[in-house]
């Protein structure tokens, strides 16, 4: 497959949490935790909440802290009142900023190279209305032709429809159009149910029966697409 438009999720490939604002967070309530052990917990409570069942029963923004509840079941965090009122200040700091704020040091590197020989960089992210001014800051959104925040267009991943609307955004022909995110049943299912080849992003490896191709790194990625 010729590859002339890449369609790339935020969070979880672009950007992380900043778990070291999570952990602070607790700690301010009393609860003891480290960011080290808040991230070594992520992709286990990410593969919990990627299940079908709960993807057609929620939206992005009831996912996103069933996420985090998962993220500290996974840390060995028991759940109390201490632990509800971290998480809403952890809210109250992303509806403003994003707390996906965190950027792999791969990812400025990788992106020059996705970008090499013309091809299309998009962003088709679930958020909250602050996408594109959290990689504006993080000094990443030059590097894409276009960003979609499923805020912003009224419409969200796994629909085909947000797939369907980056495709028209960008001008890009589905045939040579791949879209890579870090959720099966929200990123392959849904950029297929548009007829586009979906990548899955598998940095921890979690995903050994999925019937689509996995990557670890953008880095890895750029190596796959490399002419």
């Amino acid at each position: 497959m010729k590859v002339e438009t890449l369609f790339l999720d935020a969070g979880g490939v672009l950007v992380n949490p900043n778990f070291d604002r999570v952990a602070a967070a607790l700690r301010v309530h009393g609860v003891p935790s480290k960011a080290l052990l808040l991230q070594a917990a992520e992709a286990r409570a990410k593969k919990e909440l990627d299940v079908e069942t709960v993807i057609n029963a929620t939206n992005d923004a009831s996912r996103g802290w069933l996420y985090f509840e998962l993220v500290l079941k996974h840390a060995g965090i028991a759940r109390d009142d201490r632990t509800a009122a971290a998480l809403r200040d952890l809210a109250a700091y992303h509806a403003e900023h994003n707390l996906w704020e965190t950027v792999p040091d791969e990812v400025p590197a990788a992106l020059v190279r996705l970008r090499a020989g013309g091809r299309r960089l998009a962003v088709l992210s679930n958020s909250n209305g602050t996408v594109g001014r959290k990689l504006t800051r993080l000094g990443l959104a030059g590097h894409f032709d276009h960003i979609l925040d499923s805020w912003v267009e009224k419409i969200e991943k796994p629909d085909p429809r947000f797939f369907l609307k980056a495709l028209e955004r960008a001008g890009a022909d589905p045939a040579t159009t791949l879209h890579v995110g870090d959720l099966y049943y929200v990123d392959v299912r849904g950029a297929r149910a548009a007829g586009l080849e979906a990548w899955l992003f598998d940095v921890a490896g979690l995903y050994p029966e999925a019937d689509c191709p996995r990557v670890a790194s953008l880095m890895e990625l750029a190596d796959r697409l490399a002419p």
